[in-house]
């Protein structure tokens, strides 16, 4: 009996059903097949589209599942616990890698491998070979070797060879900037690229080497290893999805690297109006100047601990501090810490350095205060430890490191030289960093509003999450490859892959981590049924649900024909 849609209404509320005629005891009835929720649930649920139309387009998709599956319904497959299964023959997929697939054909991908091998005229299969690349990236991220065999877990196999990936990435390599600037176009149509704001920051990937050559040198690596390194600016649009990027050598001064890449997005992007938002450690005169210039703009993070004297006195003083759309000025040194303990206070002036006129902001919060000193605390506690047992080992610091605290000293009080290097817990060191607790600055050209400035600021977080993204999820280090292009084409393909994974996300409403979207993909997997279909062997889970809801297809019925997998492999490259 066909399925319909049904409408319950009381004093409070309007609920939707589906409903079914039925036979029972030799009479027509009528059942329900599915409550839906209400009217109010599923305007939050389906972001303000019409529940009625929605519930009728559900129905009517179930009425045509049932007539194709009317004679499939009773499936009995039998198994014989005598009869060997088939030599060679693969009976698991993943299937995850669809929703990956509906990004990528989105974003035209698949056109920009086109155009690409149209240009180079090489033979083998550059779509398949990158989409491969980009879903095992997210999905079982590993070697290239690896990523090949890999790649024939998904349902729709690779058709190329181990050798033509490793041509691919000199291509690809060659055609970076091209995909870059081709794949912002696209996305602006199908998702949201606030490129009002843009952030910029810097992280580095080591090799598994222990010489120099091309880009990759001996520089700070924050991985701290005493290996070569090479470094990656990127920008990130205020959407939190990555723009650009460039690979530079490992010990070039991170904050030259950042117009080079601005010049680029200004000539291939089409983008000249926009404001770039960087952390401390690239904010230099130069950089702050060049976006001074035009319709373009700068934040940056201001070290308070650097300021000129006469600032970091006017920065420290606690009066003249005021609180967003509050015309009071607050002495917070006088302030009940529990009472405006989730409020940020704020100070702001003019100042003219090197020739550039620059807004000054400093904000103070009691919370971000107490985060500093229990922070430190535990540094302090770890230090304590070290000088009770090995305190040797404070020799090699660095300025983030508990160690900081530990100081020595090699002679006595009178001047002569002792036998014994003698350590101690740095009080005068400890006091000084005390001062600065609750207290961060920004300089920018912008004339906003300090609490507007401040809010682009805090946003940067989303740009380090990408470096641990493509680190830690992605295992883009350490990189094993030795030519300079396909070193290039590596980061490019975790570039990509990053565009997808986060595009991923935002359809998702941010509701899941990233360990979870990705798990989840990963065990998205499917038994071989005998020819019958394939079965799900994974949990549906409310993320399933939103997936499946979210890009139109489902996957989460008890078996899915071979013809509906095939309907499903084409609705996603479309």
């Amino acid at each position: 009996m066909a399925i319909r849609v049904s409408i319950s209404k009381s004093k409070n509320a309007k609920s939707y059903y589906l409903i079914e005629d039925v036979v029972k005891n030799g009479k027509r009835t009528t059942q329900i097949r599915e409550k839906l929720g209400t009217h109010e649930e599923l305007l939050k649920e389906l972001n303000g589209q019409d529940p009625y139309e929605w519930a009728k387009k559900y129905a009517e998709e179930l009425n045509r599942k049932e007539k194709e599956n009317k004679q499939e319904k009773n499936i009995i497959v039998k198994y014989s616990p005598t009869k060997q299964i088939m030599k060679n023959k693969q009976n698991t997929f993943n299937g995850g890698y669809l929703f990956l697939q509906k990004i990528y054909y989105e974003l035209g991908l698949h056109k920009i491998c086109d155009e690409i091998s149209e240009k180079y005229k090489f033979e083998y299969d550059l779509n398949s070979i990158l989409s491969r690349l980009l879903y095992s990236r997210i999905i079982y991220p590993s070697s290239k070797l690896s990523t090949y065999k890999l790649s024939k877990r998904f349902f729709e196999q690779p058709n190329f060879d181990l050798h033509h990936i490793y041509r691919a990435l000199s291509v690809l390599a060659e055609e970076n900037d091209f995909i870059q600037a081709t794949i912002y176009e696209n996305s602006k149509k199908i998702c949201n690229r606030n490129t009002k704001i843009l952030y910029y920051d810097c992280t580095n990937y080591y090799f598994e080497i222990d010489y120099e050559e091309d880009d990759k040198r001996y520089g700070y690596g924050k991985d701290h290893k005493p290996n070569p390194i090479v470094q990656m600016g990127l920008f990130m649009d205020g959407s939190g999805i990555p723009l650009a990027f460039s690979i530079n050598r490992g010990n070039a001064n991170e904050q030259t690297t950042m117009v080079p890449l601005e010049e680029k997005i200004l000539s291939d992007f089409n983008l000249a109006k926009f404001i770039v938002c960087t952390d401390a450690g690239l904010s230099s005169t130069a950089n702050r100047k060049f976006n001074d210039k035009g319709d373009r703009a700068f934040i940056t993070t201001q070290s308070v601990k650097k300021l000129k004297e006469h600032l970091k006195n006017w920065a420290l003083k606690p009066t003249g501090w005021s609180l967003p759309n509050d015309s009071t000025e607050y002495d917070i040194s006088k302030l009940d810490e529990e009472e405006y303990k989730d409020k940020v206070f704020y100070k702001d002036r003019w100042i003219k350095e090197d020739g550039l006129e620059q807004k000054l902001i400093v904000t103070f919060s009691f919370k971000y205060r107490k985060y500093q000193q229990q922070k430190r605390q535990v540094h302090i506690e770890k230090a304590l430890s070290l000088l009770e047992t090995e305190p040797q080992k404070s020799n090699k610091k660095r300025n983030s490191d508990y160690k900081r605290f530990i100081k020595s000293v090699n002679c006595t009080e009178s001047g002569e030289i002792a036998d014994n290097e003698v350590y101690y817990i740095d009080e005068e060191l400890i006091a000084n960093e005390q001062k600065y607790d609750g207290f961060y600055a920004v300089c920018t050209n912008l004339d906003d509003d300090a609490s507007e400035i401040a809010k682009i600021n805090h946003r940067r977080w989303e740009i380090e999450e990408c470096f641990r993204i493509m680190k830690s999820e992605f295992k883009a280090r350490p990189v094993h490859l030795k030519d300079k292009d396909r070193i290039l084409a590596h980061f490019a393909t975790c570039f990509m892959a990053l565009i997808l994974y986060r595009i991923l996300e935002k359809r998702l409403e941010e509701k899941y981590t990233c360990c979870e979207i990705i798990q989840c993909l990963r065990d998205m997997n499917f038994t071989d049924e005998n020819g019958y279909g394939y079965k799900p062997c994974y949990t549906r889970t409310d993320l399933t649900d939103d997936l499946h809801n979210v890009f139109g297809f489902r996957t989460d019925y008890e078996i899915i024909t071979e013809k509906e997998m095939k309907k499903i492999f084409k609705l996603t490259k479309k």
